[in-house]
């Protein structure tokens, strides 16, 4: 069985520009009011999630491993 994550939206930051939403349509949505969420907030690990959340002009997306809540994305410096 693979890793599964935790993936947050900060829409404190989201500036609605579906950048998440055209790298990974099965993984964002966006709501009314242009803002971000996940589909599913805990998905086993995908590729697709990790490339939405570097292509985020703003950074207004977290990725952790699930239980650990060790950082996938951004990464600790």
């Amino acid at each position: 069985m693979g890793d599964r994550w935790q993936v947050e939206v900060d829409r404190s930051v989201c500036i609605g520009s579906a950048q998440c939403v055209h790298l990974a349509p099965d993984a964002f949505r966006l709501d009314t009011g242009r803002q971000s969420h996940p589909a599913d907030p805990e998905p086993d690990a995908n590729e697709k999630i990790l490339e939405a959340a570097e292509g985020c002009p703003v950074e207004a997306i977290m990725i952790t491993l699930l239980g650990s809540r060790e950082p996938v994305f951004p990464p600790e410096e």
